[in-house]
């Protein structure tokens, strides 16, 4: 067995507790939190894949892009359309979006990367002004959620209405 700064525990071991936290993170945080945590990692995932478009490395760029369109993906499954006039056109963004993010992807197009980035960086300052116009005395939602982030905008099935969501449950 090597020696490590972990106390023996393996190499994992920081990167495990890591994860852990980010899972409670995600677990625990109420939905206005949750739709700003994913517009954040979106947002950073479209500055990751144009820095390595520009840089011709695709495959990171791909990854990127990927990752960005599940997000988005994700957005667009937890979108309650029938909950507010704006949906449909909040829908029609996504959409797009996602389609210039496959765009960018398949043409190695750093330009569609960026207007991505154009178009979502105002909705994501605009989704973190109204989670944070929400009082902060509203209680954390209790209920265990599944632990996959491609589950993570179930939240949006499962909390109660008036909870402040945004038209996102």
């Amino acid at each position: 067995m090597t020696s490590n700064p972990l106390g023996g525990f393996g190499a994992g071991y920081g990167t495990s507790q890591r994860n852990q936290y980010l899972e409670d993170s995600v677990l625990s945080a109420p939905p206005a939190r949750l739709l700003t945590m994913l517009y954040d990692r979106l947002l950073l995932d479209l500055g990751r894949a144009e820095t390595a478009q520009q840089a011709a490395n695709w495959q990171v760029a791909s990854e990127n892009l990927l990752h960005g369109q599940s997000i988005i993906a994700e957005l667009i499954s937890s979108l309650k359309t029938d909950s507010w006039d704006g949906a449909d056109g909040l829908l029609g963004l996504y959409n797009y979006a996602f389609t210039a993010l496959v765009n960018a992807n398949i043409q190695r197009n750093h330009e569609l990367t960026r207007e991505a980035i154009d178009l979502l960086e105002p909705l994501r300052q605009a989704w973190h002004e109204a989670a944070a116009a929400i009082p902060a005395a509203q209680p954390a939602r209790t209920a265990a959620a599944p632990s996959s982030f491609a589950a993570a905008g179930s939240w949006a099935a499962s909390s109660g209405s008036g909870s402040g969501s945004l038209g996102f449950g």
